[in-house]
Parts: structure tokens; sequence; C-alpha cells
């Protein structure tokens, strides 16, 4: 009987790094080459599945965290990002956190002094899904004064608001709000004042 040995050009990768294998008779040979090469085969196809894996696309939730890690690494504060925008600061702050449509140029502005990636660039200048807080009730304590100031004053504001305009409400889209520092001999206070167009509801 015939000796055959598989030569080194003839093995795979595979079974160099195992051992040389010699077997006798030419059939016999071919079918365990085959076999010691299949093995291989396999792994290759599992790798190269692995290896093809699309990277999620950045949502605006992303854009929003990005902004406010990088704002704070590189500490550039909202209102030198309102003054660049040429908005004002609530709403430049608003629109970086995700409540606003920004302009192509506003954008851009902000995406440079923040460092942001062509892909945040751009969802800043669609519509976002608005609504910035993740529960009813806000847990921060700074948001939750505001949620307490409508809890007890709410129906103080309805009644004020009905008896001076009448049937309607106060648009928070045709809308502005100021924000200002006041100094105190007992200590300096926040100054917020909102103000938005009375709508009166239709009659049909």
């Amino acid at each position: 009987p015939t000796r055959t040995s598989m030569s080194a050009s003839t093995m795979t990768s595979a079974s160099v790094a195992s051992q040389r294998v010699t077997v006798r008779g030419g059939a016999q040979g071919i079918a365990l080459r085959r076999a010691a090469a299949a093995p291989l085969r396999a792994v290759r196809t599992k790798a190269a599945s692995l290896s093809v894996v699309a990277a999620a696309p950045m949502t605006r939730n992303d854009v929003t965290e990005l902004i406010v890690f990088n704002r704070m690494k590189k500490g550039v504060t909202w209102a030198s990002l309102a003054e660049a925008c040429g908005r004002s600061l609530p709403w430049v702050t608003s629109a970086l956190l995700g409540q606003h449509q920004m302009t192509k140029e506003m954008a851009e502005i902000a995406g440079k002094m923040l460092d942001l990636p062509e892909d945040a660039i751009m969802l800043l200048q669609f519509a976002p899904y608005k609504g910035s807080l993740p529960t009813s009730v806000p847990t921060d304590p700074l948001i939750y004064r505001f949620y307490e100031m409508v809890a007890v004053y709410g129906t103080t504001y309805k009644e004020m608001i009905h008896e001076e305009f009448g049937d309607g409400i106060m648009s928070a889209i045709d809308f502005d709000m100021d924000f200002s520092r006041e100094e105190n001999d007992k200590g300096d206070r926040v100054k917020i004042v909102l103000t938005g167009k009375y709508l009166t509801y239709k009659e049909f």
C-alpha cells in the first residue's frame, strides 16, 4: 500500500496549528483532509458574521447627553451659547436640551462651540419630541418647586386669567420667558417672567 502525506501547501492553517496529518490511502486521505478543514471554515463563517454589526444611529437623547457633557468638559456657558446663536438664554438652553428646533446656522454655531459630530448637528435641526421630564411628578428638587407652584397656585392662575380675559388659555407656543438674578439684602432672588398670548376657545 502507498503512503500519502499531506504537504504544507495543501494543509489549512488549523491543521498546521495542531499537527501534521499522515494517512494511508489517497481517497481516505482526501476525506480526512476535508474533515480537518471543515471546523476552520465554520470558525471563519462565525467570525465573519460577528464582525458585521451595524452601529446604532444617534438619537436626540444621545445629542442632549453629549451637549451637557461637552459643555461641562469645555467650560462653555449657556449664556455664551445663547449670545452666539442670537436668541434668548431660556430659548437656546431649551433647544440644546432637546425641546426646540434650531436653524442650520444656529446648530452649526453650537456644534462648533461644543465639538459636536455631524449627526448631532443634523438632529438639532429637526423638530424634537417635546417633553423633558421622565416622570409626571418630577423628583429633582428644583424642578419640583415649579410643579409645586402649579399645584398650589394653578387654580389661582386659572381664575385670574378667566376673570381678566375670559374663557381661554395662555399660550406656551406664542410665548416668551425672561430669566434674571435679582439682588436682595436678604439673599439674591430668582426672577422668571412668563408672557404668553391669550387664546380664547372658539365657538362653533
